[in-house]
């Protein structure tokens, strides 16, 4: 594990209204600092912060207060164009539900994000089917997603996530909908893709994934319970 930071978020918080008066506090007071090549569990119950802190790490949602620092850079004060910049060029995104197109074969999958692109399509191709391979999907590149195991979806979606080469892979969920044994698996090519020297964070309330991780961030009721490597 490297000692860069890549992510450091100082007294976060988010705030929605409930009706006309009611403020709910889905995340308040966080503070933490996260490394290159790092795994990081965000741990929790459901309803803990979990997700909305995963949305405000990548850029997907603002915070209501607080900053969040990319390599020293706040991305809080982004516009949405710069952020819209900030998450194609450095981040990779892994869902429970996978999120594969279903006209596409798992090669044109891993492709969509790349586009457009400055590489020929003959190159992006080899490019994808590559890293098909590198997860052990070496005669799945012409299938379609209704054709794969939920297992080889998962892997689908994250050679599509890592096909960029991004700087953070954020994961919600990724072994939600999958078996144990199966879950094991993604959750071993998400370590491996992390020793790579992309920092993964995952948002998870599955305990027994808690071996994988270099640290641990417990979240319950919106607050950063503790933190443990």
């Amino acid at each position: 594990m490297s000692l860069e930071v890549i992510l450091e978020a100082e007294n976060l918080a988010k705030m929605y209204k409930r009706g006309r008066s009611e403020v709910v506090r889905a995340l308040e007071g966080v503070n933490v600092k996260m490394y290159a090549a790092e795994l990081i569990l965000l741990y929790g119950p459901s309803g803990s912060g979990k997700s909305t802190m995963l949305n405000l790490l990548s850029g997907l949602d603002n915070p209501t207060e607080g900053t969040i620092k990319f390599m020293g850079e706040d991305i809080s004060e982004f516009s949405e164009k710069k952020l819209t910049t900030f998450r194609r060029e450095n981040v990779g995104f892994v869902f429970q539900d996978w999120k594969l197109i279903p006209n596409l074969n798992a090669y044109e999958n891993v492709e969509a994000p790349m586009y457009p692109s400055n590489m020929p399509s003959n190159e992006l191709r080899t490019e994808a089917i590559s890293t098909l391979r590198e997860l052990d999907l070496l005669d799945r590149e012409h299938h379609f997603p209704g054709e794969l195991s939920g297992g080889e979806q998962q892997r689908v979606a994250i050679a599509r996530a890592i096909m960029k080469k991004p700087k953070i892979i954020f994961a919600d969920e990724p072994t939600g909908n999958l078996d144990k044994t199966t879950g094991n698996l993604i959750m071993r090519v998400l370590k491996r893709v992390c020793r790579q020297g992309t920092t993964v964070i995952v948002a998870t309330h599955n305990e027994e994934l808690k071996d994988y991780a270099d640290k641990i961030i417990y979240l319950d009721d919106g607050k950063m319970i503790s933190q443990s490597q």
